[in-house]
């Protein structure tokens, strides 16, 4: 600070000498610099007073760069970009107000309002609210997951919320000992992938699917919409059965299995989990098969998309000697307490 002082006190003198003296003086001090620039060690140590000076000449004086003997230029620059951020550190500092929302109830706020696409920022906070959870509806609304479009349920949701009015069904082709074709008709509902119908033919008609959809839903228990595809053998007969039991058809899109997934995805499990490792004698042997096949899958084998439930529930059995029942002569076996 002595020296910042007795700057400023040569600095108003200077002000008043002859140009001629200050020439001299200046001439001066450079050849001292010399002198001491041979006896000194190459580095030299700066306070932070010292550097204050270097930068305020600096910033008044940009050509004083040409005089700087002890320094160099570039290190006037670097002190000056550490005192601007300095400065600017200073100036964002905190001055209390609101507390940090902490990491784990930022990330559960994210979670909420992704999960629940009609909730807003009220909802959402009263909801923290009864998990103990003390926190602005501000803040609430701040962390929230931004939507670029109205908030909308996906196609996921909506078809999981109708699923229980919804069925599908199917034809599928199982060669006979003979090297003839018959045709097994499979009708489920999408709520819990329970099957309600086998039907096997060698010649499906119109009429003879319509007979079936009525045997297998009957007049009371209807679907409300019905998935198929654009199969030829679906004919009038079959379309006005439909209408005239109040059930709403939708065949899917010209070559769009996809869009009938859940009756596809169970064809594939009847072939692999039956009907590809029994020879088919006839068709009464393949109705017996699928009938069996039926109880199997609706009321013993687990699924991954009903939480490894059956989709008739089976309950618990946590206590007695187990017993192994063989299921379709022995390929399956169901495992039960007694």
């Amino acid at each position: 600070m002595r020296d910042l002082c007795r700057l400023i006190g040569w600095t108003v003198v200077d002000l008043i000498r002859s140009r001629a003296a200050l020439e001299a003086e200046i001439w001066t001090l450079r050849q001292q610099i010399n002198v001491l620039r041979r006896a000194v060690p190459k580095k030299s140590s700066f306070s932070a007073i010292d550097r204050m000076i270097f930068v305020g000449l600096y910033r008044l004086f940009p050509s004083v760069c040409d005089a700087l003997a002890i320094v160099k230029p570039d290190t006037i620059v670097r002190w000056h970009r550490a005192g601007f951020r300095f400065y600017w550190r200073w100036k964002s500092r905190r001055r209390g107000g609101r507390s940090i929302v902490p990491l784990e109830i930022r990330r559960l706020i994210r979670e909420m309002s992704i999960s629940n696409p009609l909730w807003g920022a009220p909802r959402i906070h009263g909801e923290l609210l009864k998990l103990g959870i003390d926190i602005g509806q501000t803040s609430v609304a701040k962390y929230m997951a931004r939507r670029r479009g109205p908030p909308s349920q996906g196609w996921k949701t909506f078809l999981h919320n109708h699923a229980d009015g919804i069925a599908a069904m199917d034809l599928f082709v199982v060669p006979t000992i003979s090297f003839r074709l018959l045709y097994g008709l499979l009708i489920m509902r999408h709520g819990r992938r329970q099957i309600l119908w086998f039907g096997v033919t060698a010649h499906p008609t119109a009429e003879w699917i319509a007979n079936q959809i009525t045997q297998a839903c009957g007049w009371e228990q209807a679907p409300y919409y019905l998935i198929r595809d654009r199969d030829a053998a679906y004919g009038e007969i079959f379309i006005r059965r439909l209408r005239s039991m109040g059930i709403r058809d939708r065949p899917t899109s010209p070559r769009s299995p996809w869009q009938n997934g859940y009756a596809e995805r169970l064809i594939g499990s009847i072939r692999r989990e039956c009907v590809d490792h029994i020879i088919v004698l006839g068709e009464r042997h393949l109705r017996h098969v699928l009938l069996s096949y039926l109880k199997y899958y609706n009321e013993v084998r687990t699924h991954l998309s009903l939480e490894k439930d059956a989709p008739v529930p089976r309950a618990v059995a946590a206590f007695g000697h187990i017993l192994c029942r063989p299921v379709l002569g022995g390929l399956h076996h169901q495992y039960v307490r007694i």
